[in-house]
């Protein structure tokens, strides 16, 4: 009876699970009118770092759309930003590759340059998207500023942003070559994932030392 309780192991694990495959309808779902989609990703990282530090305060239910409610205007906005931003992005890609492709010579390398340069903006803009609604649902800044750290924090810590990458690619892989209906626990089962290793990280760049009593750390 105890692997079964709510409080064992399995059962932990059981309800992070179900929890996750809940959050990803939830998310779908208020996806679904487009503009939505960064006011539901704020939502579903809320949760799931709430669930990863074991400060769930009330049902999941809840706590997603409290946190669509908070998050609103400030996620829809940074989601309208990267949506134009992406669709340049692919469209300068398609552009410059079929340029690329019918040229020669000199004329070749130019393109084959500025297709490089294209591909690492793209890299960059990927960093962003991994980061950006995580941190919109933990911390309160610009939106300037969200975007800036957004890339930062992707590149110092490299290794978290190379596993969250690996978590999406799985998913992916398993939901397009292995088993179809997967695709129940998309994006909500990897926020699950990833929030137990990223909230760490966000907690560490958001901390902000006490200041010390008077008299004290002065050296004298």
């Amino acid at each position: 009876m105890n692997f079964l309780s709510y409080d064992s192991t399995f059962g932990r694990i059981f309800t992070k699970f179900f929890n996750g495959c809940y959050l990803n309808l939830l998310w779908l779902v208020c996806s679904l009118p487009v503009f939505t989609l960064g006011a539901a990703s704020a939502a579903l990282w809320s949760v799931t770092l709430k669930i990863a530090r074991d400060e769930e305060s009330s049902s999941v239910t809840r706590m997603f759309f409290r946190a669509f409610k908070q998050n609103f205007r400030q996620a829809t906005v940074l989601w309208l930003i990267l949506l134009a931003v992406g669709l340049l992005l692919a469209g300068d890609g398609y552009i410059l590759y079929h340029l690329r492709a019918s040229a020669s010579g000199p004329l070749a390398i130019f393109w084959t340059l500025l297709l490089a340069l294209l591909i690492v903006a793209a890299i960059a803009y990927v960093i962003i998207l991994f980061y950006i609604f995580p941190l919109v649902a933990s911390v309160s800044n610009t939106n300037f500023a969200l975007l800036k750290f957004s890339f930062l924090i992707g590149i110092r810590y490299l290794f978290c942003t190379i596993l969250i990458f690996g978590v999406y690619f799985a998913m992916f892989f398993i939901i397009v070559r292995v088993f179809s209906p997967a695709v129940v626990f998309g994006q909500g089962m990897c926020a699950m994932i990833i929030s137990h290793f990223l909230y760490k990280i966000i907690d560490e760049c958001s901390y902000v030392p006490e200041e010390e009593p008077d008299g004290e750390g002065d050296g004298e």
